[in-house]
């Protein structure tokens, strides 16, 4: 799978579980913030791009992903 077609998928699924606009999906945008996760939606998000892309996120791993940027490239490291 190509890497803008793994985005996309990422994309569309978070879109639809946060019911968010995902144009506002900028790369450097801060998930927390933009997607308004507490702790309890941020395993949502993890189980989200875990069940679209079969990559596992460990806990210490998502400390490090701050960023749209970052979930996407981490995600793409790991297929």
């Amino acid at each position: 799978m190509e890497n803008k077609e793994l985005r996309e998928k990422i994309s569309k699924a978070i879109a639809k579980e946060f019911e968010k606009d995902e144009e506002t999906f900028e790369l450097d945008a801060e998930l927390k913030s933009t997607l308004e996760l507490d702790s309890l939606s941020l395993v949502d998000l993890v189980a989200i791009v875990e069940e679209k892309t079969g990559v596992t996120i460990a806990n210490e791993d998502i400390k490090n992903i701050k960023t749209f940027r970052d979930l996407y490239e981490f995600v793409e490291s790991h297929v």
